[in-house]
């Protein structure tokens, strides 16, 4: 089985259908509510690459600890009340402040999105495109001062479009990987899909390691890199596949495993959703380790546009400083993945 991405046509349709019951919920701030489109293809990642000794933590990003060896003696927390709290991802250092580029030289930002990725982007009541990325979008316009337009197309047409010169940057929550690097240049990252293990609400348990779920059932889709990232780092988990995710969480709740362990942003809105019937909270916090899980997601442009996208990364970083990122954060996700 080939390994699913946070952009795999599978989990694309899986998170747009658990995402479309919640889009008028999360987005009720901004009075907006989400519409059914046509699931476009999505690009795919390499293949999971070879085991690596211990899992690198993302900057800025409360990690999971290293899966170190411990002495046999080190007993499990007790299981939590309640999941770790609301939790918002930040890539940028504040020590490490980007220098302000000439942004006179910008007069217009084309922004390009995909057309069916809810909550990140779709479209909205009105017809106008809609989601975090959208809203991200028009916040680092209103930050350089240029005047920004935003058109919808099919994801697998983005690059394209780029290289063509029909848009000037791609907001899609794009994965960047080696082959995409060959084609654009990409910003900072603003978000990563972490992976994370879900347990029973009664088996919460507020950290984990490898000694921690040793003899334990850990469910996880076979084929993934999740699967792999389980089989290098928790070797004395009893890890049990399954063919999807569907599978996976109906056996979590019927408590045929203990955990269940793949991509976290499907699995907040999953936690959230109806489909989950209250059962399950996330347990421990989030796994970035890049090898496995990606580089993280940023915002592209074309070869060599250097002006522009040290002018997102200006702006980005601005907009984390002022907390506007936070707060367009927790207005889109009610369960953060992080």
């Amino acid at each position: 089985m080939p390994i699913q991405s946070a952009r795999s046509p599978a989990v694309r349709s899986r998170q747009r259908r658990l995402a479309a019951g919640l889009i008028v919920a999360a987005l009720l701030a901004s009075g907006v509510s989400a519409t059914a489109q046509t699931q476009p293809p999505a690009a795919k990642t390499a293949p999971a690459p070879a085991p690596s000794a211990t899992p690198a933590p993302a900057p800025a990003v409360p990690a999971s600890p290293p899966a170190a060896a411990s002495p046999p003696t080190q007993l499990p927390p007790k299981p939590a009340a309640q999941a770790a709290p609301q939790a918002v991802p930040g890539f940028w250092d504040p020590r490490r402040r980007p220098e302000r580029p000439d942004l006179s030289r910008l007069t217009v930002i084309r922004f390009l999105t995909e057309t069916d990725y809810p909550p990140f982007n779709f479209t909205g009541p009105d017809g106008n495109p809609a989601g975090f990325n959208v809203d991200l979008a028009r916040a680092l316009c209103d930050e350089i001062k240029v005047t920004c337009t935003i058109q919808m197309r099919r994801f697998e047409t983005l690059v394209d479009a780029l290289a063509t010169n029909r848009g000037d940057a791609i907001i899609a929550s794009m994965a960047v990987t080696p082959q995409l690097r060959a084609k654009v240049d990409f910003t900072d990252p603003y978000y990563r899909a972490p992976a994370r293990f879900v347990s029973r609400r009664d088996g919460v348990m507020p950290e984990i390691r490898p000694e921690y779920l040793e003899g334990k059932k850990v469910g996880v889709i076979g084929g993934t890199s999740h699967e792999a990232y389980l089989k290098a780092m928790f070797t004395d988990a009893e890890i049990h596949a399954y063919p999807n995710d569907d599978a996976l969480r109906a056996a979590l709740r019927r408590g045929e495993v203990d955990f269940i362990f793949g991509d976290a942003i499907s699995l907040a809105f999953w936690i959230n959703g109806t489909d989950s019937a209250e059962c399950c909270a996330f347990s421990g916090g989030p796994f970035v380790e890049s090898r496995y899980f990606g580089e993280g997601v940023g915002i592209a442009v074309r070869k060599g546009n250097d002006l522009l996208r040290q002018s997102l990364n200006w702006a980005l970083f601005r907009i984390w400083e002022k907390g506007r990122f936070t707060d367009l954060w927790l207005r889109y996700f009610s369960i953060s993945p992080f």
